[in-house]
C-alpha cells in the first residue's frame, strides 16, 4: 500500500503556548488536525470559562485563513476549582474537558492538584454532566523513582477513582509503559488512552545514550524497550480505546538545552507522517484510520469529521529546526527522513 486516504484526523491532546509561540504553532497542527484538545498549562493555568473562551480566541486568530480548525479548550484543575463555572463552561460548549495535573508533574504543574480527595466534589460533578477527565498519570512523591511513577499513579490514583466513580469518562494521557496498556484493556468502555509519536518510536536510550539529548526528553520519560514495544502492539491493535494524542510541546532550544532543560517534544509539524510510518512497521495501515480519525471522537462523544488527508508512501525530509517569532524550536526527528509524506 504506497498511499492512502482517511478521514481528516483529530490530536486529542497538544499543547500550544501562548503569544509569539502559539502564534509560530498553531499552523503545524491546522495543516494536518481539524480538531485538538488544547492543554490549559499556561502561565496563569486555565482555570476558569472566562479564561478558555479568550485563550480560544487567541488561537482561533492564529489559524491560516483557509484552513478549518477547531480548538477544544480545557479547565486546569486546582484545588480551588469552582465546579459551578467548570459546569457552566462546560454545558455552554466552552470546555471540552478538564485536565488533571498532579502538583510538579510537567511543565507550568505547580498550581496542579495536589490530593485528588480535594476534587473529588468537582469530580462527582464531572461524572453527573458526562463530562471528560484528561489525567496525566503520574505521581509525584520524591521516592518514587521517575520510571516507575506512571505504574505507581494507577495503583495509587487511577484505579481507586474510577472504582469510586465508575461513570466517569477518563482518558489516561500519553501512557508509557506496559502497565498502563494492561489497566486501559482491562477498564470499562469509559477509559481511554492516547498515544503519543515519540513514545512509539524512542525509549530512554535516545535520551541518554551517547550524550544526554534534551529534545528527546519529556514528561512522562520515554521508558524501557518492552514499554515502547506494548504501546506499539496497544496502538496498532485496532482496539477503539487508544486514540491519538500528540503532546506536541514547544520549548525554544535555548530552553531544552540548559543545565535545566524543560521537558517537552515538539512533533506537530510531522505529526501524522511520524504516526502512519509506525502504522506501516507494524503492518497495520488498516487500523490507522481508526486510531487517527475515529476512536477520539467517539470516546468523547463529537461527530467524526467529513473531510479526509490523503498520505503517500514517500520520503519526507525533517528540518533540523524551525523558526518560532525569531527563536530556534527543534522538532521531534530533526533531521530524518521519514518514508511517508501528507499530500
Amino acid at each position: 500500500m504506497n498511499e492512502i486516504t482517511i478521514r481528516r484526523p483529530d490530536d486529542w491532546h497538544l499543547h500550544f503556548r501562548d503569544d509569539a509561540m502559539m502564534r509560530a504553532v498553531v499552523p503545524y497542527t491546522a495543516r494536518q488536525f481539524a480538531r485538538a484538545i488544547v492543554m490549559p498549562n499556561l502561565t496563569p493555568p486555565v482555570t476558569t470559562a472566562a479564561m478558555a473562551a479568550a485563550y480560544r480566541e487567541r488561537i482561533l486568530a492564529a489559524v491560516p485563513e483557509g484552513i478549518d480548525f477547531t480548538p477544544l479548550m480545557t479547565c486546569y484543575l486546582t484545588d480551588n476549582t469552582d465546579a459551578d463555572d467548570l459546569a457552566r463552561g462546560f454545558a455552554d460548549g466552552v470546555f471540552t474537558a478538564a485536565k488533571l495535573y498532579p502538583a510538579g508533574a510537567t511543565t507550568n504543574s505547580d498550581s496542579g492538584v495536589t490530593d485528588v480527595a480535594k476534587i473529588m466534589g468537582v469530580l462527582e460533578r464531572m461524572a453527573e454532566a458526562g463530562m471528560p477527565l484528561c489525567v496525566h498519570g503520574e505521581v509525584t512523591s520524591a521516592d518514587i523513582d521517575v520510571f516507575d511513577r506512571e505504574a505507581v499513579f494507577i495503583d495509587r490514583v487511577l484505579a481507586p477513582l474510577v472504582g469510586r466513580l465508575p461513570e466517569l469518562k477518563v482518558i489516561f494521557e500519553h501512557i508509557t509503559t506496559a502497565e498502563a496498556v494492561q489497566f486501559v484493556d482491562g477498564a470499562g468502555d469509559n477509559i481511554g488512552a492516547t498515544i503519543t509519536p515519540q513514545h512509539l518510536h524512542i525509549n530512554r536510550n535516545a535520551i541518554l545514550v551517547g550524550g544526554i539529548r534534551p529534545h528527546a526528553y519529556c514528561l512522562p520519560v520515554a521508558k524501557r524497550e518492552t514499554h515502547r514495544l506494548a504501546l506499539r502492539k496497544a496502538a496498532t491493535s485496532g482496539s477503539a480505546r487508544y486514540f491519538l494524542g500528540t503532546d506536541s510541546a514547544p520549548h525554544t532550544r535555548e530552553a531544552k538545552e540548559n543545565a535545566c532543560g524543560c521537558a517537552g517534544i515538539f512533533n506537530a509539524p510531522y505529526a501524522i507522517e511520524s504516526y502512519v510510518t509506525v502504522f506501516d512497521e507494524e503492518g497495520a495501515l488498516g487500523h490507522f484510520e481508526g486510531f487517527a480519525s475515529e476512536n477520539g471522537p467517539r470516546f468523547y462523544g463529537l461527530p467524526l469529521n467529513e473531510g479526509t488527508v490523503t498520505l503517500r508512501k514517500a520520503p519526507v525530509a525533517v528540518p533540523e529546526a524551525f523558526d518560532a517569532a525569531g527563536a530556534s524550536v527543534v522538532p521531534f526527528h530533526a533531521g530524518e527522513t521519514l518514508g511517508w509524506s501528507l499530500v
